[in-house]
């Protein structure tokens, strides 16, 4: 679990209410868009891609267990 807490360090972070979790989630949301953006500019790190949306996919997966707290 320290691992994932070290990897994931955003989403681990305390969220007070509903709302503390939305916005984890929207800078998810948008880390990943930009980051599309960047790969789409540079498509020679596109292999990057996949690797980059499915760290942000799996952060906010993390989130939202560790809101519901069933991550201890």
């Amino acid at each position: 679990m320290d691992t994932l807490k070290k990897l994931f360090p955003l989403s681990f972070k305390e969220k007070n209410g509903i709302g503390g979790l939305i916005v984890n989630i929207l800078i998810h949301l948008v880390a990943d868009a930009i980051a599309g953006v960047i790969i789409w500019i540079l498509p020679f790190i596109g292999f990057l891609g996949g690797l980059i949306g499915l760290y942000f996919t799996v952060g906010i997966v993390l989130s939202v267990l560790d809101y519901l707290k069933i991550l201890k």
